[in-house]
Order: C-alpha cells, then structure tokens, then sequence
C-alpha cells in the first residue's frame, strides 16, 4: 500500500492533463429565427390613366356648300305666258318669257322642260333653250343656246356659244359646266374656237380705298 500511494498520485496527475486538453465543448447555437413575412402585399404599380381626347369634329363643308344645301330647299317658282304638264312622263313645260327663280339664283330662258320624280315633289332636272341667261347666287352671270340643270349633280351645263363673267372676268367657250356645290367649273372649246378667258387681278393694296364697292346683292 505505501507504495501505490505514488503511482494513484500520478495518475491523477494525468488525468488532470488530458482533461485539460481536451477542447471546451462548443454551446448549442440558436435555431435561426424565421424571417417575418411583410403584413401587407406590395401595392400594385397604378397604370398610366389614357389621355381623355375629345372625338374630333367632321369638318364642316364649305361656305358655299352649305348655302348652295339651303337654296336648294327654297321653293322654286316660275313665271310664264304659258304651261303644259304631262303626268306619266313627270314633265312640266312652260314656254314664253320663262323666269325660274329659287333663292337668289334666276334662270331666263324661252323655253324651259322641267322633269320631276315620280311623287311629283322634286326637280331632278331642267332644259332651257332659246335666249337662255342664269345668274347663280355668288353673282355670277351665264349666257348660251341651250341650258340643263342636274339636282343630283348639282350642275349646270351651258351648250352652244356660252359665256360666264363676274365683274370684270370673263370666260367662254362651247361648253361650261359649273359644278354649284364644289365651286368648280369646266370650259369645253368647239373646233372653230378656242376657249378665252379674260382675269383681272384683285388690289391687294389694303390701305389704299378698293377697287370696286363692295357686292351687293346680284341683280336680277
């Protein structure tokens, strides 16, 4: 026994040691803490709001149109020495100092054919002959052998020597067709002659007084 009392010491001794270098146990790590979800949705990005545009205006017919639209629905009257109506064919024909007047347009003719729809209610178109002189409502003045008028058109066709002047300008020929509606005319030459036309040109000169008094109404 007195001579396990050393060795009992030493091994105490080393295992003290081994003890010692053996390393620290590592602590238990925390359970990583779970990453909170937002409480509310991300906010939708908001769409451009369109433009409001106003529908765009149809563009109004010109001027002319329109008032040639509103003569057309004034009565037409005529006056003459003499009228003879055919119900199935839809004719009217007066003869003798025939004046046409509708608005301010006049037509003066010898002789004037006037067809009709077959309600008798509309003018679909006219011939005049013999010293045949219109006027239109923008003052202009006509003058040929032989005159038709289309409604649907909205044209009159001056045949044989015709002429149309306003104010100063002058144009002739064969044949002139005025388009009423489209401010438009066309001017035919025969094979003897040639069309002419005569253009004065307007004083731009604002300051200075005008040329010519203002329009007046046509006369007619």
């Amino acid at each position: 026994m007195r001579h396990l009392g050393p060795v009992l010491a030493l091994l105490v001794v080393l295992a003290g040691l081994a003890a010692a270098q053996q390393p620290a146990p590592t602590p238990p790590q925390p359970l990583p803490t779970p990453q909170t979800l937002p409480q509310t949705l991300p906010t939708p990005q908001t769409l451009p709001t369109p433009l409001q545009t106003s529908p765009q205006e149809a563009p109004k017919p010109p001027a002319r149109a329109r008032q040639d639209r509103q003569d057309r629905g004034q009565p037409v009257t005529v006056d003459a020495d003499r009228m003879e109506r055919f119900g199935k064919e839809s004719l009217v024909i007066f003869t003798g100092n025939v004046v046409a007047r509708q608005a301010n347009s006049v037509q003066y003719a010898d002789r004037m054919e006037v067809y009709l729809d077959e309600k008798g209610d509309r003018i679909l178109r006219t011939v005049s002959t013999g010293s045949v002189r219109i006027i239109t409502g923008d003052c202009r003045t006509g003058t040929a052998r032989r005159a038709e008028y289309s409604d649907l058109e909205q044209r009159v066709t001056l045949i044989g020597n015709a002429r149309v002047w306003q104010e100063d300008n002058v144009v002739s020929g064969e044949t002139i067709m005025i388009f009423l509606s489209q401010d438009r005319s066309v001017v035919q030459s025969s094979k003897q002659e040639r069309v002419k036309a005569v253009f004065y040109p307007r004083d731009e000169n604002r300051d200075g007084p005008p040329r010519k008094p203002a329009q007046q109404p046509c006369a007619n």
